[in-house]
């Protein structure tokens, strides 16, 4: 940010501007206004991307062990299916059995991914906090900030820290409870500790220290949402807006920082509020990013949960959002697994491109065009290179065997543009003769 507000151009610039096929000189301005975001550390390697205003809508995918689950290779796996398949970025939300396994977690996937990667630090700071202390929220100031550090120099890109937690909004949930609580991880954690000790959020109270270590590290910080809702009654509520206005305040101090930013938005929310919501963040923090869960518009769909968060994810991109985190099908009912991730990933893709479409037309459609004139064509096999799921295209096409004549199986003799086809054929062949 320093570089951009200085009128430099740097390479990781030139490669954002590139994918996006815009000019330069619109990355240079947009990361030095904070409107757009390069997260990517000094202390490793990736492929950049950017994410914010005028840029192609991305998606991340999380992946990361439990308590109970915990399969280091697996999640290793799981990390390269969800870039296989569109990810352009993953974050390791892991707890593990133990602090190494976290760890070695940690490490394999920032050798072997290329994309950004994020992670919430606070859960390897619960967890050690258990391992040492005896309980998850026995963790201490120095406990966060050295593990932000430690994570900092292995090379991750962003972080989310849930710094707009504060005791004013935990002290109104106790007067005020809500539906569902709080239901973001790290925001409990810190809410827990903030009744537990009766002091401030250590993140909120030090942020100038975690703005040092940006700086230093030159990591990008996601301001968590703690505060988001778990429930659609919950949705906009008032401790979810306290908490987004004291996060327009850190956004403006880390701006002042030359740190790079984004803002975490809700959440479970009803398709109608979906708008108004990133509307109200945009305007509080002067367009800095945002990168929204879902958003998922129901809580009746465990299992489909994928599906609820694309349609979310298609309304609030096309409202303004510029980030959007998958959800799978095992949200609310278990660690996800291989083919689980894969589907979130398709989801959320499907919804971002969907909206990049909307957005800026011609400059995304050209893997639309193609699949096109494969159909025309009745060219099967384009149709099955330029989907999103090959293999799955595959798999049922064929399920019912080869089909001689080119069409399939749905509709056979009474394919449309067979029919058609046929008929103009027939009507040249005549011309002709």
């Amino acid at each position: 940010m320093k570089i951009a507000r200085e009128g430099k151009i740097t390479e990781e610039m030139k490669l954002v501007a590139k994918k996006e096929q815009v000019d330069v000189d619109f990355i240079r301005k947009g990361i030095a206004q904070g409107r757009i975001i390069i997260p990517k550390s000094n202390q490793r390697k990736t492929e950049p991307i950017g994410i914010g205003e005028g840029l192609l809508v991305k998606i991340n995918a999380n992946v990361g062990s439990s308590k109970r689950v915990c399969d280091i290779e697996g999640e290793l796996e799981k990390a390269k299916i969800a870039v296989k398949y569109g990810a352009d970025t993953v974050m390791d939300l892991s707890t593990g059995i133990s602090e190494e396994d976290v760890k070695l977690i940690r490490k394999k996937i920032l050798d072997e991914i290329k994309v950004p990667i994020g992670t919430v630090p606070i859960y390897q700071s619960a967890l050690r906090a258990l391992e040492k202390k005896g309980a998850v929220i026995n963790f201490d100031e120095d406990d966060l900030f050295n593990v932000v550090e430690e994570q900092a120099k292995e090379g991750v890109d962003f972080f989310t820290i849930h710094v707009g937690v504060t005791k004013n909004i935990v002290n109104y949930l106790k007067d005020h409870p809500r539906m569902m609580g709080v239901v973001s991880r790290g925001g409990t954690f810190l809410a827990a500790w903030i009744l537990e000790n009766e002091l401030e959020n250590p993140f909120n109270r030090n942020y100038d220290y975690l703005l040092d270590m940006a700086k230093q590290y030159d990591f990008t910080l996601s301001l968590g949402d703690g505060m988001r809702p778990g429930s659609i009654f919950d949705s906009t509520d008032y401790a979810q807006i306290q908490e987004l206005m004291e996060i327009s305040k850190l956004v403006k101090r880390a701006w002042a920082q030359n740190v790079q930013v984004m803002v975490e938005g809700p959440g479970h929310i009803p398709a109608n509020e979906i708008e108004r919501n990133i509307k109200i963040m945009k305007s509080l923090c002067d367009n800095a990013p945002f990168y929204v869960l879902g958003p998922l518009v129901t809580d009746i769909a465990p299992g489909y949960d994928h599906l609820v968060s694309a349609i979310g994810g298609v309304i609030a991109g096309l409202a303004g959002a510029d980030y959007l985190c998958y959800v799978t099908p095992s949200e609310h009912l278990a660690l996800p697994n291989k083919e689980e991730v894969k589907r979130g990933v398709i989801a959320s893709k499907i919804a971002a491109h969907a909206v990049n479409i909307a957005k800026y037309g011609k400059k995304v459609s050209d893997w639309d065009y193609k699949m096109d004139i494969a159909r025309k064509n009745l060219d099967w096999e384009g149709m099955i290179k330029h989907s999103i799921d090959p293999e799955l295209s595959r798999e049922i096409h064929f399920r019912n065997g080869h089909v001689d004549d080119g069409v399939c199986s749905m509709c056979g003799e009474f394919c449309a543009i067979k029919i058609l086809q046929d008929a103009l054929d027939k009507r040249a062949s005549k011309k002709i003769l």
